[in-house]
């Protein structure tokens, strides 16, 4: 586990340079308060020992990750929100509910973003679409066979994430 005097360290003599960095790429000195304090707080989780010779790549480094998953967070909010506005108001969830709903969003999104981009495809044809394995495999151009092999793959990887972390 990383020192807390080094991610100090870190910190005090290059948060104000990462900041300006982040807001420079996020457009906004909020967010960019949020993804550098997020920085540093994976740092801190850390386990292993951290050698790092060059400090302002190192943190580039992990912030773009971080810049990444903000986007991709704002992005299926959005959405969200724009399937929302298509519900009658009398069946809108309360704002409890919707950030329950986001946040399930959010964890979905990220396993499905682990799966090699066929096997996403045919996951979400079969789990969304409701296409049958036949009809995957002729869209997708693939074997029936390899789309059970696709649907096999994703479901094994959701598994782990969601079982084995």
């Amino acid at each position: 586990m990383p020192s807390n005097d080094l991610v100090q360290n870190l910190y005090s003599a290059h948060h104000g340079w990462l900041h300006t960095w982040l807001r420079h790429r996020l457009g906004n000195a909020a967010d960019a308060a949020d993804v550098a304090q997020d920085t540093f707080m994976r740092l801190l989780q850390r386990r292993e020992h951290l050698q790092i010779q060059q400090p302002r790549a190192f943190l580039r480094t992990v912030a773009r990750g971080l810049i990444i998953d903000h986007w991709r967070r704002e992005e299926l909010h959005k959405a969200y929100l724009e399937a929302l506005a298509l519900v009658p108001e009398a069946n809108t969830p309360d704002v409890e509910t919707r950030e329950l709903l986001l946040e399930l969003l959010e964890r979905i999104a990220k396993m499905l973003d682990g799966l090699k981009p066929k096997v996403r495809t045919a996951f979400l044809l079969a789990q969304c679409e409701g296409l049958r394995h036949q009809e995957i495999a002729q869209q997708m151009g693939v074997s029936v066979r390899t789309v059970e092999r696709y649907i096999a793959d994703a479901l094994y990887h959701c598994y782990l994430l969601r079982y084995e972390a």
